[in-house]
């Protein structure tokens, strides 16, 4: 072979190996560079130092072990080994290994210590748990360990004996292989097979691993309590009465074996260590098989229920506390299932805090009103708040930030997309239980620059989002100019709390009438847009955007910035540009000129990620949010702290028991990853500011035992709980994902008693989404309830369970989400009795459609081919001693880019009865036959001929309107389609009349009453 074709492969080789060092070099640096930035460097080292002292631990012990293992074996070797065919076979093997001999061993020794060093590495976690555990405070029923012992300690020493097991078995192979090798053990030959020098070898190293099998059986008796064999998790009647014994007679029998290999040393008799061997793979059969399977056969079956009792209390209290479910508080309620005047009346007071805005379907609607540019972008599902209103209330609030997807299509290159377009800008935000005439959300938040009534209480913020959901994986700012924000960046056609009482409707079919909720009819709002365009960055977001700098392009239309926050790792020299433009194989971060030592490079922007990459020992919640926090725009993540190794508890997989119609549907909702966990706190609460990137943990359950652990690792990086602010507190809520982990283990783990749990017919389910196809389950909801038997309404996350097998409802679960309140995070369960029957979602969304007032009432949207019908998210709320659907209807048009939802009509159940009306208020009345309509303020007033004045005396009249409006419009259509002009200049002759007469009976409406609204504002 040419010399230069044997160089080659080498010459390869060494390129490879330069060039993936280089990349591993600058992924090391640059994560070093972005811990430095973010301030949690003892993050970053304490995991490093931990990886590398696991390193080298693990590949010691492998090199220790199988290097003297090989040498023992080596220098143990005959001198002269016997002529035999099998020795001159290998003579020649040992010819071609003999000159390398050194270099063999090195490459054996040394590979598989860095393998099991890389290996051992990636258990720095499960080390830092052990060595700095912090205890429960309560023991586990069966072995009275502190459950700190299961979790932190049991685990390491699993992983311990699992390395020296490998160092074991890799060592005896490898003496195996040498002694063969040099003549030590002999296959073919006559007499004895092994030295005495190999005997002693190997009997010593099976004499260890016969030991550590000793240790390993003492130890699965605490695996017990994470058993899986009885009906419940955990230790079950045969593992306590059979398979304990079993492991540990299987221990002392294994001890003795390994006496026997040892004593094989002296006694030089190969039947020895063979009868030790069988003896205890006979035993491991018989009496660590055969033995609890007849228990389990021949006693437990037969009397399962009985013998398994204690054990599956045992399952029931340990899974009901390591998932926090152990304070809920279950109520048996015993709903009505219908509804009189005079209880409408006095529920009256909760209809204006009813969430009729679905925060699902109105993203179109921000999408189109409140987009502004193309490349701005809102996520699919928005998130539902809280803030205080002009007046001081505090009220549910859909907000969203307005994050940057990219460059526009056409002007999309790696500039623009990493250096132009950096961030997004604003937030958006409407009121939960109103809409305008249109159907239209009530903004309170809006345009750019940020306008609005949520402006004026926060005191403004600075509106730019570096940091957020969307957008490039990295962006280098303080280079080429910003894009900013469009001058004139509003939209004229918005609709506020202060304006919303100018009605303004088209009754057609895919623009129908609009509930009135709050007093809000419509109207297109004039002038909200497009004023203040060319304010200066000072004034973004009312006084709060200081932040940034720059000026508008004459004659562009738009504004530029420069970055003038800490966020992002500083470019500062030559040799960090080099670092980054191989971490991201991008040479344009070297070519491009503009970028100097003052530009910034931000990257790891998603909010849960960067929270996750500080506290590596946290999980993060699936929906970050944003909030407006002391003028900026914070995201807050519920992180979570999970084990799973709670004894008794039962697990679960994260990724199946938080997968909902979001999660399923959309992109807005991150799944959980796939993990199995048997213990769950949301112990920290995580802000991350949108503009700079700072990251700050704050400990909210602080006695967590995990996360004292971890803690006691990562001394500083929590930051204690009464350093939340005031106003950061009142946006902190429960968490998504920790509700739908504890609504799975709720459908079985309501029940506390033994035997009902093994009977199991109690057991319930979490209902598939009824208002999308599919069997996902339906997520819980954010809204404001009274709770029965309170006063004051909470601010909760809810959802509801059906019996296993049917549709009927079983339970209504409630959670405090108001962090400001003492029972914050108090779980409570509206159980109904059995011999009650109401409707479940699935049911009530049934009985909508079959409904033959509802189906006259959506017939002309459902025949219109102009429109397509959106079902709004099924609420369900206690109401007047029973349980309320609320249920908002959306049209939109069909055939246009542009359009978008519209509220349009809004049904409601109670017990078997429903009904549909163009708000919540007329909905309630038409559920009576002999009610009177609900009055302006809550009140009921009863005409004596069952009919009422809605608002003052013009909704019912306008509501006629619309609905002869509607009807005309459909007939002029169908007119049309017929040929039929006569007929379709009468239907445009009623439709005008119709338009005419709701024109008055809308001033009528709005003329009377404080709200000045159709209903009288109680939605």
């Amino acid at each position: 072979m040419p010399r230069r074709s044997r160089l080659l492969a080498p010459v390869a080789v060494v390129v490879v190996v330069i060039i993936a060092g280089l990349l591993t070099a600058a992924n090391f640096w640059t994560d070093y560079l972005w811990f430095d930035s973010v301030g949690y460097t003892s993050v970053f080292l304490t995991e490093l130092r931990t990886r590398a002292f696991m390193f080298v631990l693990g590949g010691l012990l492998m090199a220790a072990a199988v290097g003297s293992s090989m040498y023992f074996a080596y220098r143990s070797r005959p001198l002269a080994p016997p002529m035999s065919p099998e020795q001159q076979g290998l003579a020649r093997y040992r010819a071609s290994i003999d000159p390398r001999r050194k270099l063999f061993f090195w490459v054996i020794v040394g590979g598989l210590g860095l393998l099991t060093g890389a290996s051992a590495s990636g258990e720095w976690g499960t080390f830092l748990q052990f060595a700095n555990g912090a205890e429960f405070g309560v023991n586990d029923p069966q072995f009275g360990r502190d459950i700190s012992f299961y979790t932190f300690t049991y685990p390491f020493l699993r992983v311990v004996l699992g390395y020296l097991f490998a160092a074991v078995v890799l060592a005896f192979i490898a003496a195996v292989v040498v002694h063969y090798l040099y003549g030590g053990v002999r296959l073919q030959s006559q007499g004895q097979r092994a030295t005495p020098a190999a005997r002693v070898h190997l009997s010593v190293l099976l004499g260890v691993f016969v030991l550590l099998r000793a240790a390993a059986y003492w130890l699965d008796q605490y695996g017990l309590v994470f058993s899986s064999r009885g009906y419940s998790f955990g230790a079950s009647y045969t593992d306590v009465n059979a398979v304990l014994y079993a492991v540990i007679i299987l221990s002392v029998i294994s001890v003795v074996c390994a006496l026997l290999f040892f004593a094989n040393i002296y006694v030089r008799n190969v039947m020895m260590p063979v009868a030790s061997l069988g003896l205890l793979v006979l035993s491991a059969i018989l009496i660590g098989g055969v033995y609890p399977a007849i228990v389990q056969q021949f006693q437990v079956s037969p009397n399962e229920q009985r013998l398994e009792r204690p054990f599956i209390q045992r399952t029931i209290e340990a899974t009901r506390a390591a998932y926090g479910i152990d304070d809920a508080q279950v109520t048996q309620y015993d709903a009505q299932t219908e509804l009189t005047p005079d209880q409408l009346a006095e529920e009256a007071a909760t209809i204006p805090s009813v969430r009729l805005v679905d925060p699902s379907v109105v993203s179109q609607t921000f999408q189109q009103m409140q987009q502004v540019r193309g490349f701005y972008e809102f996520p699919e599902v928005l998130s539902v708040d809280r803030y205080q209103n002009g007046e001081g209330e505090t009220v549910d609030t859909i907000i969203a930030a307005r994050g940057l997807s990219g460059p526009p299509e056409d002007q999309d290159n790696w500039l623009t997309r990493h250096l132009v377009y950096t961030h997004g800008f604003g937030i958006v935000a409407a009121a939960g239980n109103q809409v305008d005439e249109q159907g239209r959300p009530v903004f309170t938040e809006y345009n750019i620059p940020p306008e609005g009534e949520l402006s004026e209480v926060t005191g403004g913020y600075e509106p730019r989002i570096y940091y957020g959901r969307e957008g490039a994986e990295y962006v280098i700012v303080n280079a080429e100019p910003e894009y900013d924000h469009p001058l004139g960046g509003g939209s004229e056609d918005v609709t506020t709390s202060e304006d919303a009482g100018e009605p303004e409707g088209d009754p057609s079919p895919d623009n129908a009438n609009a509930p009135a909720q709050a007093g809000a009819q419509g109207g297109e709002q004039q002038g909200q847009g497009g004023e203040g365009g060319g304010q200066g960055p000072e004034g973004q977001g009312g006084e709060g955007g200081g932040q940034g700098g720059g000026g508008a392009a004459e004659g562009s239309g738009q504004r530029t910035n420069r970055y003038q926050g800490d966020g992002g790792v500083e470019l500062s020299g030559f040799f960090t540009r080099i670092l980054y433009a191989l971490r991201y194989q991008e040479p344009d971060i070297l070519l491009n000129n503009a970028i100097s030592e003052e530009s910034r490079i931000i990257y790891d922007r998603d909010p849960a990620d960067r929270v996750e990459r500080v506290a590596p020992f946290l999980t993060a919640d699936g929906k970050p949010y944003p909030a407006i926090v002391d003028g900026r725009v914070v995201w807050i993540v519920d992180a979570y702290t999970t084990s799973n190794m709670y004894p008794y508890s039962e697990r679960i997989d994260l990724g199946d028991a938080t997968q909902d119609t979001f999660t399923e549907n959309t992109d807005a909702v991150n799944a959980l990853p796939d993990n199995q966990v048997n213990y769950i706190r949301n112990s920290v609460k995580a802000t991350v500011d949108a503009y700079d990137g700072t990251v700050k943990l704050y400990g909210w359950n602080e006695q967590d035992p995990v996360l004292k652990t971890w803690s006691n690792a990562f001394p500083g990086v929590i930051t204690e709980r009464d350093k939340i602010s005031e106003e950061l507190m009142s946006h902190l809520r429960y968490p998504d994902d920790l509700v739908k982990v504890q609504r799975e283990m709720l459908r079985r783990y309501h029940i506390t008693d033994a035997d009902a749990f093994y009977g199991g017919q109690d057991f319930w389910n979490v209902p598939a989404d009824p208002t999308t196809d599919g069997d996902s389950p339906e997520p819980p909801y954010r809204q404001t309830i009274r709770y029965p038997g309170e006063d004051d309404t909470d601010f909760s996350v809810t959802s509801t369970f059906v019996p296993r097998g049917r549709e009927n409802l079983a339970g209504f679960l409630a959670v405090n989400s108001d962090a400001t309140e003492e029972d914050y995070g108090k779980l409570r369960i509206l159980q109904l009795p059995q011999d009650t029957v109401v409707m479940g979602p699935g049911q009530v969304q049934a009985q909508f459609a079959a409904d033959d007032a509802i189906r006259d009432e959506l017939l002309p949207l459902q025949q219109s081919q102009q429109s397509r019908i959106i079902y709004g998210n099924l609420l369900t709320l206690p109401f007047a001693d029973g349980l309320l659907y609320v249920e908002p209807l959306y049209v939109r048009a069909e055939g246009s880019q542009t359009s978008y939802p519209l509220l349009q009509k809004v049904m409601v159940g109670f017990g078997e009865q429903v009904s549909i009306g163009n708000n919540l208020q007329e909905a309630l009345n038409n559920l009576f036959e002999g009610g009177g309509p609900l009055e302006e303020g809550g009140d009921i007033t009863d005409t004596g001929d069952g009919e009422g004045d809605q608002g003052g005396g013009g909704g019912g009249e306008l509501a006629a309107a619309l609905e002869d409006a509607a009807q005309a419009y459909e007939d002029g259509q169908q007119a049309l389609q017929d040929g039929d002009f006569s007929a379709y200049d009468e239907a445009n002759q009623r439709l005008e009349e119709a338009l005419q007469r709701a024109e008055e009976a809308s001033g009528q409406s709005g003329g009377s009453g404080d709200g000045g609204g159709e209903g009288g504002g109680s939605n």
